[in-house]
């Protein structure tokens, strides 16, 4: 072998290492840097947000309104028929937020430009080139979807932009899934949202204690247990039922 040049292997390995250190520079260069989260001016950028739904969150505190923020911190939440908000959370401030990396979502130029597993799916699902051209996709969507709390809410609108986005290398976001991310990762914005999102439990919880006794416990819980079996089975078992 000639001395200076490197084997037919090394020179391929070394050029695939390359091409992977070019290809992050590149996807780095083009997601600038976000602004910081602002609670006071509603702002949360790359962030999805939560807050109680009225009556509902009464009577079930995990069942709340769930939104997905542009680059810019602006909130997009699917909340009535036809309709998406923008910049404007329907049923109060948000009380929990999660700020997602946009470095773990597909952004492909082509067919051949993915960087997740799920290439062909992901294409035909109907892929974006940025944060916000996903959620603009997904807002046409859903601008001709008629709401409905039990089959097509807001979770299902966050959901879909998740697997435009193929974050974390998914497409297999929904209802359930995304609760339980909300559950166990989201964060508080403040004392007073915790306070807002569970006092009115509290409050019909000893209302109904007081008032009508254990019956009222066990009618709340085979309330909530309804809930959760509805979702479940509509995610899991009768996925035509959900409209994602």
């Amino acid at each position: 072998m000639p001395r200076g040049r490197l084997p037919t292997m090394d020179r391929k390995a070394a050029y695939d290492i390359e091409h992977m250190i070019s290809t992050s520079s590149k996807i780095q260069c083009d997601l600038w840097p976000l602004e910081e989260i602002d609670p006071k001016k509603a702002k949360f950028p790359c962030c999805l947000v939560w807050t109680p739904l009225p009556v509902v969150s009464w009577l079930a505190p995990f069942i709340g309104h769930v939104g997905i923020c542009r680059e810019d911190g602006a909130i997009l939440d699917f909340s009535g028929s036809n309709f998406v908000n923008i910049d404007d959370f329907a049923f109060g401030a948000p009380a929990k937020f999660l700020q997602l990396d946009r470095k773990k979502c597909c952004f492909p130029p082509n067919l051949v430009g993915h960087t997740c597993k799920n290439g062909y799916r992901h294409a035909d699902y109907g892929p974006a080139i940025t944060w916000d051209d996903a959620l603009l996709l997904s807002m046409r969507n859903f601008e001709h979807k008629t709401y409905n709390l039990f089959t097509c809410n807001s979770y299902l609108f966050v959901a879909n932009c998740l697997n435009r986005l193929c974050y974390d290398g998914s497409m297999d976001w929904n209802m359930v899934n995304l609760a339980v991310l909300f559950l166990f990762k989201a964060h508080w914005v403040d004392v007073m949202s915790v306070i807002r999102s569970f006092l009115p439990f509290i409050v019909v919880l000893c209302l109904g204690v007081t008032l009508v006794g254990w019956p009222f416990l066990i009618g709340l819980f085979s309330f909530s247990l309804l809930l959760v079996a509805w979702y479940l089975l509509g995610t899991y078992c009768f996925k035509n039922i959900l409209e994602y």
